[in-house]
C-alpha cells in the first residue's frame, strides 16, 4: 500500500481543537533565524495577555541544531524585540520576533539585527525608511515549480507578469492566504504581484521606518512558510531557482531619508548612489547567497561587477523611479539584493554606506 502522505494539514479536524478554551493561558510563539538564514520557532506557554514585547521572559534554544553554537556548549537565548498578533491561533496569542544572544552576553555571531538596531538608532535624525519587495517561488512536494509539467518547462516568459487566469498563475490561494495573514499580524504589507516567472510571486513590506522592516519583513517570511504548510507546497527563496532563460528572485531595497524627501532631494538621493558605488563590493558580499547567477546583467538585472545607476533603469544596480525624478525627491531602488538576503544586514549596511559606521561595527563582513 502507498504511503499516505502528511504534508497537507487536516484542517477540518484541527479547528476542533483550535476552538478549545485555552483557561486564560496564552501561546507565545518564539521567532528567531538560524544558521543557515532559515527560520525557526518554538511555543511558550504564558499565565496571561501581554501588550509589550518587555513583558516577555528571555528563553533559550539547543544551537548545536541550529547550527549556532557546539554541542559542549549549545544553549543560545533568545530575547524578544517586537510582538505581533499571530493570525493562526488567533485570540490573546501572540508571535514574537527575538534576537540571539550567547551566554556570555555578546549577539549570536548570527545576529544581525542588533549591529542593525544600533546603526538606525544612531541615525534616527535622518528618519530612514525602506520598502522591501520579496520575490519568491513556490514549488510542489517533489522540488519543482507549482503548476509545471513534470521534468518540463511551461510556455516561456511574458503572460505570467501580474497575470489573471488558468494558466498563467499558479497558488493565487497560498498567496492571498498569506497575504490576509500579515495583515491580520499587523505587518506593514503595501501590496502582492505575480512575477516573471510562473510560479514566482512578490509581496512588499513598508514602508517601515528604521529597524522595523527587518521585523516585519522576517515574519511575513515565517508567515509565508507556515502558510505553505497547510497547502503541502514549499517556498524558496533561492535567487536562481531555475537555471536558463528565466527570471531570478531578488530582494528590491527602496530606501528614503528625511534628506531624499525634501524639496531637491534629488541631490541626496545622487550622493546616495554614489557612496553605494564606492562600497559595490561590500555590499555585493552580504545581498545574498548565490547572486551571482541572478546578477549577469539580463534578465532585468545589472552585473554583478559592475555598479550603475540611473533613472527608471531596471538594468542598473540603482534605479531611481522617474516620478522622483520629475518631482526632484524621493527614494532609490537598490536592485542588486538577493531574494534570500537578510533584511537587517542590507538596511544596516545601507546606513552605514550613506551616513558613516560606528566603531566596533563593520557590516560589510559575509561571515562574523
Amino acid at each position: 500500500m502507498a504511503a499516505t502522505s502528511t504534508t497537507v494539514s487536516n484542517t477540518e479536524t484541527l479547528m476542533k481543537y483550535m476552538k478549545l478554551d485555552q483557561k486564560g493561558s496564552v501561546l507565545a510563539e518564539y521567532i528567531w533565524i538560524d544558521g543557515s538564514n532559515g527560520v525557526r520557532t518554538k511555543t511558550k506557554t504564558l499565565s496571561k495577555p501581554v501588550k509589550d514585547y518587555k513583558e516577555l521572559p528571555e528563553w533559550n534554544f539547543d544551537g548545536s541544531s541550529t547550527g549556532q553554537a557546539s554541542s559542549e556548549n549549545s544553549d543560545v537565548y533568545i530575547r524578544p524585540c517586537a510582538i505581533f498578533p499571530d493570525p493562526f491561533r488567533g485570540g490573546d496569542n501572540i508571535l514574537v520576533m527575538t534576537e540571539t544572544w550567547d551566554p556570555d552576553g555578546s549577539p549570536n555571531k548570527f545576529n544581525y539585527r542588533h549591529e542593525c538596531e544600533r546603526l538606525m538608532e544612531a541615525h534616527a535624525k535622518h528618519e530612514p525608511w525602506f520598502g522591501l519587495e520579496q520575490e519568491y517561488t513556490i514549488l510542489d512536494a517533489d522540488g519543482w515549480p507549482y503548476g509545471w509539467p513534470k521534468g518540463g518547462y511551461p510556455a516561456p516568459q511574458g503572460p505570467y507578469y501580474c497575470g489573471v487566469g488558468t494558466g498563467k498563475v499558479f497558488c493565487r490561494d497560498i498567496v492571498e492566504a498569506h497575504y490576509k495573514a500579515c495583515l491580520y499580524a499587523g505587518l506593514q504589507i503595501s501590496g502582492i504581484n505575480a512575477e516573471v516567472m510562473p510560479s514566482q510571486w512578490e509581496f512588499q513590506i513598508g514602508p517601515c521606518e528604521g529597524i522595523a522592516l527587518g521585523d516585519h519583513l522576517w515574519v511575513a517570511r515565517y508567515l509565508l512558510y507556515r502558510v505553505a504548510e497547510e497547502f503541502g507546497a514549499k517556498i524558496t527563496i533561492e535567487p536562481k531557482p531555475i537555471k536558463g532563460d528565466w527570471n531570478g528572485t531578488g530582494l528590491h531595497t527602496n530606501v528614503s531619508t528625511a534628506e531624499m524627501r525634501r524639496e531637491k532631494g534629488m541631490k541626496a538621493i545622487e550622493d546616495a548612489c554614489k557612496k553605494l558605488g564606492e562600497r559595490h563590493e561590500e555590499h555585493i558580499l552580504v545581498y545574498g547567497e548565490g547572486n551571482a547567477e541572478r546578477m549577469t546583467g539580463e534578465h532585468e538585472t545589472a552585473s554583478i561587477d559592475k555598479f550603475s545607476y540611473g533613472v527608471a533603469d531596471r538594468g542598473a544596480s540603482i534605479r531611481i523611479p522617474r516620478q522622483c525624478a520629475q518631482e526632484g525627491k524621493g527614494y532609490l531602488e537598490d536592485r542588486r539584493p538577493a531574494s534570500n538576503a537578510c533584511p537587517y544586514r542590507i538596511t544596516g549596511i545601507i546606513m552605514e554606506t550613506i551616513f558613516g559606521g560606528m566603531d566596533g561595527l563593520d557590516l560589510s563582513k559575509a561571515e562574523k
